[in-house]
């Protein structure tokens, strides 16, 4: 529901601001806006740093708008707006995706979003194509397409509700708090036999009323020229006629008049209780203050739930509460989940004392403080993007759409700067005090709900849609027609490309500096990282690193655990230490003005980690209640499967680097000084700077920090054995009552250096790397088996890979999906080799979209990481576009041949096995099939 998320929010007095913080300063986002005389709002914003432009849109159109009966309309277009237009009768994605661009949409209970990021030359093809689809989708709408499009929907809601743990959590809170013709009672996603019933008349119909441009606002941001820019738009819009506006709904928050429990079994790992409370709507009064009570019970480790619950008690897994407002609704929600062995209900009891805490004495001025501190980081974290999902666009057509005003930025911060102690206990009694629904999920063999509130809903809805009339709305006329309308426009010259200077140096002690400068916001990202992971877990050991990094920020010789925590939250800062097979990072997120005391505490974590006993034992708990929820999870298991077939389970890469109930139990205090000591040093240690500071300014703080920081630490191992190709063999595991099936198809891959990497780039692009790729399109868009097919590359830092293509299909599909991914796999490499307009496709597909890659200060630290962890020279990233540019077609067979190879195939398959064994049996692949299960220790043995 809520737009006006907590990474967008900031506050801007400074009383709310910690003591010895600086003043919070609001950004400023210069933006244009005008209207056509349609009715259309157009918003530009210009941000020349990256040759790249944003095209956002949002139609002010949700599942709120749909009606009884008629439910999902909303979603479905988000769908069928990318299946091709009167002048593009094709899919959407393809010439956007040889641009460059990067498209998606999304829809909610009050708007829905579509966005296009291409290469700033491509400006006039992303406005011709929103243009097209908003003025000449009908005619495109075949039955064929409608009905495939339905197909995929379902799949989403297999993937997304019935075939995740707790999916199905979330609408059955909303029947039960809200009565069922209110319009927030029913999931964005919508009824499937809603959808199955409606006719192609129906949804056109629902087009007709909400898609044009009377209700729709529109950004251009990044690298334009103003003037050009409306010129396009008055080109491509201005001629579509306005559509019926919709008149904006009134807020509408029932009464709950008493409160509802209801108890679920799922086939979930850990029990989990939720409890949620009608309040406002977002804008409204009290909402910005029940922002910051989400904030102060369990905003993280200096929170009052989290300290109470995961810390001190250790009876809960993790915990969770916020404001959840949307245009005409809100309500606030606490989410916990149990550790194992403990119980739901005492879990509750905690949450409510907790807050009748906070309804007798207010919250003190420094946990308000913390609050304001760590939404204005995040905030200036989410204004990094351009256009994308909660970027500037995002931002400024959020305002526009909700208030009018795309400015309202400021409006907003003053919101929060207003939020008082005292405003945070009223909104606790107001609000805690009231009826709620409690529900409490339990671990089973099946789902079951009772009461099941969905049940009398979906009733009540069903005698509703007899008496609902559905507006007839006219068909609008069309715009003329002229070749400019008929003809994608072709691409300016293209715009170059150059990345800042990297910059590289020693600190005295050894540690290597790589310093990237970034201005564009007043943060910097230092990411500190050595090559050491979970591949080096001793034997017996396995998830030593990870429950080291776990408790690596947890207590140092000076700091206590939640000293560390609160001396982050002062200021804003986030720290993570983290992990991977083979590599180990701490990552650090600041505010340029508060770096040196964000460095000051990175430091003595990085350096003096103290894992104190309390603590090691608590993240070893923590570790263990994750292994039960792992068990449950069908993409992890078949992860896993993949990796400990193809290289054994005692190999580096084959054994979970989050170890067992065993290792976990077994590793001690002691064994986690032994791998600080012998593997984080600073001689192996690069630090990775980017954002708002220079060479200079950045050498001089770390080696403030670092300089008397002085010791020698063993060498990783360099390299580990490649896997064995094998005849192809399938495994399934087995998960009773699973909606979907996990297809993989696993190969042998190859190493990050190899000298065939821009071959297997462009090929990994065209067999699954994109949306259109042969295998999406083939699974997905034609067959409608799934809701997304891929393929990609598991780069290793120290060894041999693995190649993978997965989809999670329906059950009844399971053979037949698995089928055609191996087609697609075999005529790639021999029947069906790339020619040359896929070719230039896929090849002009990563070139364009190369700059995109490096839009934020985030996405520049994770680049620069992968020029460490593979030892890539300090030019690569320039070397890339290029590379591509020169990959033949002969070369791209060649490596399809050498790589994909169909005798030597590992094929898992997570699923029903009642449903699904028999027909994989039946294929020429299945032949063999053998059905495995994970025993205690995470190792693969025959299924009992």
């Amino acid at each position: 529901m809520k737009f006006l998320m907590s990474v967008l929010l900031v506050l801007s007095a400074a009383p709310a601001m910690a003591a010895d913080a600086p003043t919070a300063t609001i950004p400023k986002i210069p933006f244009e806006k005008y209207t056509l005389p349609n009715g259309m709002d157009v918003i530009l914003h210009e941000d020349h740093s990256t040759p790249i432009v944003g095209v956002n849109i949002w139609y002010h159109v949700g599942s709120k708008n749909e009606q009884p009966g008629k439910t999902g309309f909303a979603h479905l277009f988000e769908h069928m707006m990318f299946q091709g237009s009167k002048h593009l009768d094709k899919d959407y994605f393809l010439p956007l995706q040889k641009a460059g661009g990067r498209i998606n949409g999304s829809t909610s209970l009050d708007r829905t979003n579509y966005w296009e990021t291409v290469p700033s030359n491509f400006l006039e093809l992303a406005l011709w194509m929103e243009s097209d689809r908003m003025a000449f989708l009908l005619p495109s709408m075949t039955p064929e397409r409608l009905e495939n499009q339905r197909s995929v929907v379902k799949n989403e809601r297999r993937q997304s509700y019935e075939n995740k743990p707790y999916g199905q959590v979330y609408e059955t809170i909303l029947a039960a708090l809200l009565p069922p013709d209110h319009s927030y009672s029913w999931p964005t996603i919508g009824s499937m036999a809603d959808l199955d019933q409606a006719s192609r008349e129906d949804v056109a119909n629902f087009f007709r009323q909400y898609y044009h441009p009377a209700n729709a606002s529109l950004c251009i941001a990044g690298d334009f020229n103003p003037a050009e820019a409306k010129k396009l738009v008055e080109k491509y819009f201005a001629p579509i006629a306005p559509g019926p506006k919709p008149e904006k709904m009134k807020p509408s928050v029932p009464e709950l008049k008493e409160s509802k429990r209801i108890k679920m079994t799922d086939r979930v790992g850990l029990a989990r209780l939720y409890l949620t409370w009608l309040t406002v709507p977002m804008l409204a009064e009290d909402d910005a203050e029940l922002d910051v009570l989400g904030d102060v019970l369990a905003g993280g480790k200096t929170s009052r739930l989290y300290r109470r619950l995961v810390r001190d008690e250790q009876i809960a897994q993790d915990v969770m509460a916020g404001q959840d407002s949307g245009e005409i609704s809100g309500s606030f929600s606490i989410t916990a989940t149990a550790r194992p062995g403990k119980t739901l209900p005492d879990v509750e009891k905690i949450v409510l004392e907790e807050i009748k805490k906070i309804q007798d004495e207010p919250p003190t001025a420094e946990e308000i403080s913390r609050a304001a501190a760590n939404r204005e980081t995040a905030m200036v974290k989410s204004l990094e993007g351009i256009s994308e999902f909660n970027g500037r666009a995002d931002r400024l057509n959020m305002y526009n759409v909700m208030t009018g005003d795309p400015g309202y930025l400021e409006k907003d911060f003053a919101r929060y700067g207003k939020v008082t102690p005292s405003d945070v206990q009223r909104v606790a009694k107001k609000y805690l005090s009231r009826a709620n629904v409690a529900v409490e999920v339990t671990p089973g063999k099946e789902q079951t709900v009772t009461p099941d509130p969905r049940v009398a809903a979906v009733e009540a809805r069903k005698e509703m849609a007899k008496s609902v009339k559905t507006p007839i709305i006219p068909t609008a006329k069309e715009p003329a027609e002229d070749a400019a309308r008929t003809t994608l426009p072709t691409a300016g010259a293209e715009p170059k490309f150059q990345l800042p200077p990297l910059h590289r140096a020693k600190l005295s002690n050894g540690m290597s500096l790589l310093v990237m400068e970034n201005h564009e916001t007043p943060a910097v990202s230092v990411h500190v990282t050595f090559p050491v992971g979970g591949a080096d877990d001793p034997a017996g050991k396995s998830g030593l690193a990870s429950l080291a990094a776990a408790t690596w920020d947890e207590g140092t010789e000076t700091r206590s655990s939640e000293q560390i925590a609160e001396g982050l939250a002062d200021i804003g800062a986030s720290l993570a230490v983290v992990a991977g097979k083979d590599d180990f990072a701490a990552r650090l997120y600041s505010l340029k003005g508060r770096l040196p005391k964000a460095l000051d505490i990175l430091g003595d974590v990085l350096r003096n980690p103290a894992f104190p006993q309390k603590e090691l034992s608590r993240q070893q708990n923590m570790a263990l209640g994750r292994l039960m929820q792992i068990r449950n999870e069908a993409t992890i298991l078949a992860n896993l499967t993949v990796l400990q077939a193809m290289y054994g389970y005692d190999h580096p890469y084959g054994h979970p680097s989050f170890g067992d109930a065993a290792s976990l139990k077994s590793i001690t205090r002691d064994d986690l000084k032994k791998f600080q000591t012998e593997k984080i040093a600073p001689n192996a240690a690069t630090v990775i700077v980017v954002g708002d500071v220079t060479l200079d300014e950045a050498k001089t703080e770390l080696e403030r920090v670092f300089a008397d920081w002085k010791k020698e630490g063993t060498k990783a191992e360099t390299k580990f054995a490649a896997p064995t190709e094998l005849p192809t063999r399938m495994i399934l595991i087995d998960k009773p009552g699973a909606a979907q099936s996990v297809v993989t198809a696993a190969l042998v891959g190859t190493e990050r250096s190899t000298p065939d990497y821009f071959p297997l780039s462009v090929m990994n692009s065209a067999l699954g790397g994109q949306f259109a790729s042969r295998l999406n399109m083939n699974l997905r868009e034609d067959k409608g088996y799934t809701y997304g097919a891929r393929t990609l590359f598991d780069w290793r830092g120290r060894g041999t890979g693995t190649y993978t293509a997965s989809a999670s299909v329906q059950t009844a599909v399971t053979a037949p999906a698995l089928t055609e991914m191996i087609k697609e796999i075999r005529e790639i490499a021999a029947d069906r080799p790339i020619k040359a307009d896929e070719m230039d496709f896929c090849k002009t597909f990563v070139i364009r979209g190369f700059p995109a890659n490096f839009e934020t200060s985030s996405s520049l630290a994770a680049q620069l990481e992968s020029i460490v962890q593979f030892h890539l020279p300090d030019d690569y990233f320039n070397t890339i576009q290029p590379g591509i540019a020169s990959v033949t077609t002969d070369q791209v067979t060649e490596v399809a041949k050498k790589y994909l190879k169909p005798e030597n195939l590992l094929i898992v398959v997570v699923g029903d096995r009642e449903k699904v064994e028999k027909s994989l049996r039946e294929l020429p692949v299945g032949k063999d099939l053998k059905v495995l299960q994970f025993d205690e220790t995470f190792k693969l043995q025959p299924t009992k």
